[in-house]
């Protein structure tokens, strides 16, 4: 059976750990790695960080959720280079990751889990 993890990718790195502390809460047993800000503690994204978050995340799996759009680029540019299922959430950053968890501790297959993160999608 293959494993499904949460990869999350923010700007800030207060805000990525607050919906880590948050999901920590509901789903204990699934796999999370997240990556926020930049080295320095300064606000960005950037690749290298991005991959080694996907990389250190044991799932074969992966929803990856993000904030904004640069995170989504990097997200979308360490899919092309990793040989996981990489599964980029357009929603909401706390409610889409904190549903898919939830979901996931709960025992739902992705089909569930995909479907209720439609009903959440942003359509800019």
């Amino acid at each position: 059976m293959t494993q499904i993890g949460i990869v999350l990718v923010s700007h800030s790195r207060h805000l990525a750990q607050g919906v880590v502390d948050l999901i920590s809460e509901v789903a204990k047993d699934v796999p999370l790695t997240y990556c926020g800000g930049l080295e320095d503690g300064s606000i960005g994204t950037e690749f290298s960080r991005v991959e080694e978050t996907v990389a250190n995340n044991p799932a074969d799996t992966i929803l990856a959720f993000f904030d904004l759009g640069s995170a989504r680029m990097n997200m979308e540019m360490v899919a092309d280079f990793s040989d996981k299922d990489i599964r980029i959430q357009s929603v909401p950053i706390v409610e889409g990751s904190y549903t898919a968890a939830a979901l996931l501790q709960a025992g739902a297959p992705l089909d569930t889990i995909l479907e209720q993160l439609a009903e959440l999608q942003i359509n800019k």
